[in-house]
């Protein structure tokens, strides 16, 4: 991939976090922020760095259908074959949307990315420069033998107390579920692994990377 980004740069000053382990993605809509965590040595996962997302569409709440200018939330998972270094929108990846949970809820949609050039009509649109170091990380993981990238994207920080201004939220039961996810990293250090159960995620604390 011919991108600006160096791994040795990228790495510098993080020790135990080299190019090619494995990665975790986190996606915060309200804080606008993307996270990049890296496998240590420990098999715990250390924050490598935060991207401020450039941009996004619609407003806090899931994706329900294609064309409703809405980006996704969920939890997602990237492969080799979702990557994209030939985009319109400088590189790219495909979040994989819909998931076993949005076809489970009929919810429909296509090319749903993490992109550059900082346009979005559904995707989480990212600096190009940011955008090169994130899709550096993630190919570099895939190619080092991680078989897909988790990704996933929250409205916020799914704490006690911010979900406690949402209780009358049309989405609180969503909200929910995928706080049991954002809670069981946020404790162990490691991304659950996360499958789709009578119409809802079921979060689970094997490491899946």
């Amino acid at each position: 991939m011919s991108v600006g980004a160096q791994p040795n740069v990228l790495i510098a000053n993080y020790k135990c976090l080299r190019v090619g382990q494995p990665i975790f993605i986190r996606i915060f809509k309200e804080e606008r922020m993307l996270e990049i965590w890296v496998k240590s040595d420990s098999n715990e996962f250390k924050l490598f760095k935060d991207y401020e997302i450039c941009n996004f569409s619609g407003d806090l709440g899931p994706k329900l259908k294609e064309g409703d200018r809405q980006s996704p939330e969920g939890f997602y998972s990237v492969g080799a074959k979702a990557l994209n270094p030939n985009s319109s929108f400088h590189l790219s990846f495909n979040l994989g949307f819909p998931n076993a949970y949005d076809q489970s809820h009929q919810r429909t949609g296509s090319y749903l990315m993490v992109h550059g050039d900082c346009v979005s009509v559904g995707c989480y649109a990212m600096t190009d420069g940011a955008i090169e170091e994130i899709y550096l990380l993630v190919e570099a993981a895939l190619q080092s033998g991680q078989p897909s990238v988790p990704v996933h994207a929250f409205p916020f920080r799914m704490t006690s107390e911010r979900l406690s201004a949402e209780t009358e939220n049309q989405w609180f039961d969503f909200l929910m579920n995928l706080k049991t996810g954002y809670d069981m990293f946020q404790i162990t250090g490691v991304p659950p692994s996360v499958t789709v159960l009578d119409q809802a995620y079921i979060s689970d604390d094997k490491d899946q990377n």
